[in-house]
């Protein structure tokens, strides 16, 4: 069985743990922020609503204030806070970086709390 933190991560179904959510990688910029109609494991249907995914917008906003506390509070620790500009400056470059993956993230995060892991879906045979 896939633990949800690693499903999560690796940007899968809520539902079965094993489908893409996703249509490519999200660093793929033709396909950016593209989601799959279905689940090509379960076949479970992503967009239960149009717009949707709107949603994620609040999962992606506090991802990215918690990347900012984290990379800020890393800065402290290596003591490599020299200047509210600098500091500013690695912060967003940061976050441009892992833009892609936070945008996914949220859209992962967000299917999860209206999809729920069904065990069914945890054999080989589906």
């Amino acid at each position: 069985m896939v633990s949800k933190l690693f499903s999560i991560l690796k940007l899968k179904c809520p539902q079965c743990r094993k489908g893409n959510l996703l249509v490519a990688n999200p660093y793929q910029l033709k396909h950016f922020n593209k989601v799959n109609d279905h689940c090509p494991h379960c076949k479970l249907h992503f967009k239960i609503e149009p717009s949707f995914f709107y949603g994620s917008m609040y999962v992606s906003y506090g991802l990215g204030v918690g990347i900012s506390i984290a990379v800020y509070v890393l800065l402290l620790l290596f003591g490599l806070a020299q200047g509210m500009i600098l500091n500013f400056s690695i912060i967003s470059v940061c976050l441009i970086v892992l833009m892609p993956y936070i945008n996914a993230l949220s859209k992962v995060i967000w299917a999860g709390f209206f999809f729920k892991f069904d065990p069914k879906y945890d054999q080989d045979q589906v």
